[in-house]
């Protein structure tokens, strides 16, 4: 099976960055992209700038790839925006990749040839097969491994506070959002509103600053904060203690519009239902029976979830809370571990019982909040040298992850996951903000 290539599902930061590493070592590799670009997710949330710099946004064997066709790497200590991570990396390095890219190539399923899951008999002896759905039809590729880097953005975690959604919350769609709002683009949409922002994570923090500025600027724009754990907490991350000073600023200035009167936060509230009033508006209602004033808009900004439902013949090895590999989902439990204790990890603790199969990026943190690029750069690097053979190279992780000032031990975090404070180490996505890096 050696002359198979490797299947890279999604190219986004993670995939292309698992190509440029497979490039390297000489192994075949075909990237299948959904979208009809690489950085397809990324250019849905392009308007948002991010908290990490340049220098943490690079895969060191794609930016070797990009330098060798005369790329010119941009300012090491600036912040860019998702449309500039786009436009001056992903796609370059997607070019570089050529035919190894496909666009337009959305896989359904990953199985061992001729094996459904139960079956042992000739299991090792056969390739997996990835299905895919392209414009002109399905296909089936035979492969010697699968790296699934097609990340979390597809899958938002609902409204609803028991992680289905809300009853009436589908029907309510249209005045759902379930992104940080472009107000360049929607201004007409929430000027003058009153608007429901859920989650208390970096997205909603993004979201919360950029309302509130619309606030001062629109009379009659009234933000609502709803927030699942009884109290603030430590909600606003590490401020200048936070060794990514960007994610400390965030934080910072949504407490300064918190304090400022601009947002009024309702704590211990987990949306049982989405309703409408006399006057056409929605009414949240908790499943302790709490009943907000009407609102014309809700964001919901509570996390994502990983889409596992393509994966169902193979065999996976996945935590029961997180959906995480069972040897990494430790590590990242926002309800049990300190910021400072996500020791550096790669292939051993991302290897499932399926040979050859790999999740990687913000996908192999199933719905933990947190996710750096750089966590999925080194997972990739990992999970390519032992594919390669090169077992000494994969055991040989080196990462060291900025912690965030605000870290505690087991019990820091009082709520489930899609809830935690995003002050721990990471992240999927206006002021500043890192969303799911790997998502497709």
């Amino acid at each position: 099976m050696s002359e198979l290539p490797v299947v890279v599902v999604g190219a986004g930061p993670a995939g292309l960055s698992a190509a440029a590493h497979l490039v390297e070592r000489g192994e075949r590799v075909l990237v299948l992209e959904a979208g009809d670009q690489a950085g397809a997710a990324v250019a849905e949330w392009n308007y948002v700038r991010l908290f990490s710099q340049w220098s943490e946004l690079v895969d060191p064997a794609a930016a070797r790839l990009l330098e060798d066709a005369g790329w010119i790497r941009p300012e090491a200590t600036t912040y860019p925006t998702g449309r500039e991570w786009a436009e001056l990396y992903l796609r370059p390095l997607a070019a570089v990749l050529g035919e190894r890219v496909r666009f337009g190539a959305r896989v359904v399923g990953v199985a061992r040839r001729g094996r459904d899951r139960v079956v042992d008999g000739g299991r090792e002896d056969e390739p997996l097969t990835v299905h895919v759905e392209t414009a002109s039809g399905e296909e089936r590729i035979a492969a010697r491994a699968v790296i699934d880097a097609s990340g979390t953005w597809g899958s938002p975690n609902p409204l609803g506070g028991d992680g289905l959604p809300a009853v009436g919350e589908k029907a309510a769609a249209g005045r759902i959002s379930y992104r940080v709002p472009d107000l360049a683009a929607e201004r007409a949409r929430y000027a003058g509103k009153r608007i429901a922002v859920a989650g208390s994570g970096h997205s909603a923090l993004t979201a919360l600053v950029a309302l509130a500025d619309l606030a001062e600027q629109e009379p009659g724009t009234q933000i609502v904060w709803l927030l699942r754990r009884g109290a603030v907490g430590n909600v606003f991350g590490g401020g200048e203690a936070d060794q990514l000073p960007a994610r400390g600023a965030l934080g910072l200035r949504a407490k300064r519009a918190a304090e400022a009167g601009h947002i009024e936060t309702v704590t211990g509230f987990r949306t049982a239902s989405v309703g409408q009033g006399a006057d056409g508006r929605l009414v949240l209602e908790s499943f302790d029976g709490h009943r907000l004033e009407p609102v014309d808009e809700v964001v919901v900004l509570t996390g994502f979830r990983p889409d596992l439902s393509w994966l169902s013949e193979i065999r996976l090895d996945l935590d029961p809370v997180l959906q995480a590999p069972t040897k990494l989902a430790p590590l990242i439990d926002p309800n049990v571990h300190s910021c400072g204790t996500v020791y550096p990890h790669g292939e051993a603790e991302l290897r499932h019982p399926e040979p050859g199969v790999y999740l990687v990026g913000m996908k192999s943190y199933g719905r933990a909040p947190t996710f750096l690029a750089l966590t999925g750069y080194e997972q990739v690097r990992s999970v390519v040298a032992a594919i390669a053979g090169d077992h000494e190279s994969a055991s040989r992780v080196e990462l060291v992850l900025p912690e965030t000032g605000v870290c505690g031990g087991a019990g820091v975090f009082d709520a489930p996951a899609e809830e935690a404070s995003g002050g721990c180490c990471g992240t999927t996505a206006p002021a500043a903000i890192e969303l799911s890096t790997s998502a497709r």
